[in-house]
């Protein structure tokens, strides 16, 4: 059996530290305003350490699923990158961009990302993955009975547009990964910052959402099982995504370093059970419990959509 632990949405943000004139003059200021208004309000970072802490025990790999920085700003991406290696002396770690790790044309031209995360995204079919300016994707890890398959939605996007979008390159790779017979004859767990599953309007899902969903979605029609693990929402919540062939479990993280009153928001992780067999054993959150600080298990709400 492997355990994986699924955090989402670290938003590491020290705003102290803040580099105003990175911040005045470009979509940085929109964030910074969000940051001082509301995030910095309910972004715990006593609860993030517990909740790295916490899965980095339990799990035999911790995935990452996106905006693991609030502002891509330099010292954010060093200080995620340190708690991410933190965490990786205890289990492994793969981590996804998210719209926030990719805030700028700038952090994307300069593959700021990459630079800092690329040792999270090393793959074991390298030859399969392009190039692209957040790093290598998809990237491939094979664990036992589970293919691990790292996607990158990030772009950057105008001030107040936060969509995501895979392109025709990646999801072309992706159809050739679910091809390879080391893929085939694992369980496939795929990796994405973006909703792939989006059932609000489609003005939103263009400015909030993942622009190509549909396309996704039509590659991974081909698969009988598996899991798609994705963030961005800010909540927790389980759906199926039925294919030709059979079902895959959607399933989303909430912010790992969110103070909500609301459980299924709070700061937290999700684990996942795979057996040998690839079947899946165990679907659970671990929330912390704002009066002990302590994280307590419960259940993932079931929606007809993800949103």
């Amino acid at each position: 059996m492997i355990r994986i632990a699924h955090v989402s949405d670290l938003h590491v943000l020290s705003r102290t530290a803040a580099e105003w004139r990175r911040i005045v003059f470009n979509k940085r200021l929109t964030g910074y305003a969000n940051l001082i208004l509301h995030r910095g309000r309910v972004h715990r970072r006593e609860y993030l350490l517990a909740v790295l802490s916490d899965a980095a025990k339990q799990a035999d790999h911790l995935v990452v699923t996106g905006d693991v920085t609030n502002l891509s700003l330099e010292h954010e991406y060093e200080e995620a990158a340190a708690l991410l290696d933190e965490v990786s002396r205890r289990t492994e770690v793969t981590v996804v961009p998210g719209n926030h790790d990719i805030y700028l044309p700038s952090t994307h031209r300069e593959r700021r990302f990459p630079h800092h995360f690329d040792r999270f995204v090393r793959s074991d079919l390298p030859t399969l993955a392009r190039d692209l300016p957040a790093g290598r994707f998809p990237c491939v890890k094979l664990r036992g009975g589970v293919a691990i398959i790292a996607l990158s939605s990030g772009v950057p996007r105008p001030p107040f547009v936060a969509a995501g979008y895979l392109g025709h390159e990646q999801l072309e790779a992706l159809n050739t990964v679910l091809d390879h017979p080391e893929v085939q004859r694992r369980t496939p767990i795929v990796l994405v910052h973006h909703p792939p599953i989006d059932t609000r309007s489609r003005l939103v899902r263009l400015r909030d959402g993942l622009v190509d969903a549909a396309a996704l979605r039509g590659i991974l029609g081909r698969l009988a099982h598996g899991l798609v693990l994705f963030g961005h929402l800010h909540v927790r919540v389980r759906c199926r995504l039925r294919t030709p062939a059979g079902m895959l479990d959607v399933i989303g993280a909430s912010g790992a370093a969110l103070d909500h009153p609301d459980p299924s928001v709070r700061a937290g992780f999700n684990s996942y059970e795979i057996q040998d067999d690839g079947s899946l054993a165990s679907v659970e959150a671990h929330v912390i419990d704002p009066e002990r600080g302590n994280l307590q298990t419960m259940a993932i709400a079931d929606a007809p959509g993800c949103v």
